[in-house]
């Protein structure tokens, strides 16, 4: 089928069919629409080409859809709560990162016998926490306004914040393109929120032609290039520059409401569902063992970090769970840092495949565990800020009065 019209309307009526079960089940849209990527891809009828496959312009989608929802997730961060919420967000975000990063590095190494720079792009790719999949269940639920989704995003940001680190000290191409790329970047990054809020205000009124949000796309798409040429991802910049403007989208909520309607109606869809399309069941079948145990040792080692610190910050057993579940799960920068091991021939295609099929699949089993057993309610999620800001602020006072003494 080479129609494009054809071929736009299979996507987009698997996003719709998505959509549909993900309302009738209670499951995050982004989960439905990855499983039926699987199941759709895998569906080969003999003599034919497959039903579902990529092109150049899906492929295209897919890339934007990945970059603004990485965007939008940066733009969700309330950097005042960013601030109250500092001390929980950073310390699960960074052992959220670092004892998976170590354990799978370590297993990879001593047990499965990878050498050395395999068994690191391994540690890095299955690290990683979902921002798009968290942002998108937080969307769905309502719950990203409270003090615990906003707490959650934040130790998104601050796990794979570790994870480009950790890709960039182990593997950079120090070339001057990369020097480019990060002096362009931090310019801009420092002016953006002056230059948007500027824009809203002189040109705001005129909606119709929305010219912020083709600023913001022109920005996205101009340090996408630069990070392109860097031999970088175009969704780190994306990140970082939702991140500076946060404080304006806080202000405008239309223009929030704008673009999570563009990028969840049009670009998501092409990503999740290719997301799904890239996992074999054959070769699921043939790693089944290994992927299974990378799969746990990347959930374990997520909840021996998360859930015990996630206790310790005042949460019930129940949120801890949920913490720890949404915190293991994996999908965009897993993605990428396994297609960054292949491209630059430090991986094979199967150890590709298997680190793939184990990012994707953490993109679904916690999360499907999260929403079942353990989604806690949006009053609970308020309800934890208020307790934390209370027994931090006590403990803060009490140490300072003991200090005093």
């Amino acid at each position: 089928m080479d129609n494009i019209w054809f071929i736009a309307t299979f996507w987009m009526g698997l996003a719709l069919l998505a959509s549909l079960i993900s309302i009738r089940l209670g499951i995050s849209v982004a989960l439905i629409e990855i499983l039926l990527g699987v199941v759709v891809g895998n569906l080969h009828p003999p003599g034919h080409a497959p039903l579902l496959h990529t092109t150049e312009w899906t492929n295209f989608l897919a890339m934007l859809g990945s970059g603004v929802l990485t965007f939008l997730a940066g733009a969700e961060i309330d950097p005042g709560s960013l601030r109250a919420n500092l001390r929980a967000s950073l310390s699960i975000g960074v052992l959220s990162f670092l004892l998976p990063f170590l354990g799978v590095w370590l297993f990879c190494q001593y047990v499965l016998d990878w050498p050395l720079r395999q068994a690191q792009i391994a540690g890095i790719a299955l690290s990683t926490t979902s921002v798009a999949v968290v942002y998108a269940v937080m969307i769905e639920g309502g719950l990203s306004g409270s003090a615990m989704g906003k707490m959650l995003l934040a130790a998104c940001f601050i796990t794979d914040f570790g994870t480009v680190l950790a890709l960039g000290v182990l593997f950079a191409d120090f070339n001057v393109w990369l020097v480019v790329f990060v002096a362009v970047t931090a310019v801009m990054l420092w002016f953006m929120p002056r230059w948007t809020q500027y824009l809203i205000a002189r040109l705001g009124a005129t909606r119709v032609s929305e010219p912020e949000v083709k600023f913001l796309f022109l920005v996205l798409f101009f340090l996408g290039g630069l990070a392109s040429s860097a031999k970088s991802e175009a969704v780190l910049p994306a990140y970082l520059l939702g991140l500076v403007v946060a404080g304006v989208f806080l202000r405008d909520k239309t223009l929030v409401h704008r673009m999570r309607s563009i990028a969840f109606a049009i670009f998501t869809p092409f990503y999740f569902i290719k997301a799904g399309l890239f996992v074999s069941l054959p070769a699921l079948k043939a790693g089944a063992g290994i992927i299974a145990v990378l799969l746990l040792l990347k959930m374990a080692t997520k909840t021996v970090g998360v859930w015990p610190l996630s206790r310790y910050f005042f949460m019930r057993s129940r949120e801890a769970s949920y913490t720890a579940l949404l915190m293991s799960t994996g999908l965009t920068f897993g993605t990428i840092s396994a297609l960054f091991g292949l491209q630059n021939n430090i991986i094979n295609q199967e150890q590709y495949s298997v680190l793939v099929t184990v990012v994707i699949l953490s993109a679904f089993v916690p999360t499907l565990m999260a929403q079942k057993w353990f989604q806690p309610s949006l009053r609970t999620m308020v309800a934890w800020g208020r307790l934390y800001q209370r027994r931090v602020h006590a403990g803060g006072r009490a140490g300072g009065a003991a200090g005093g003494k």
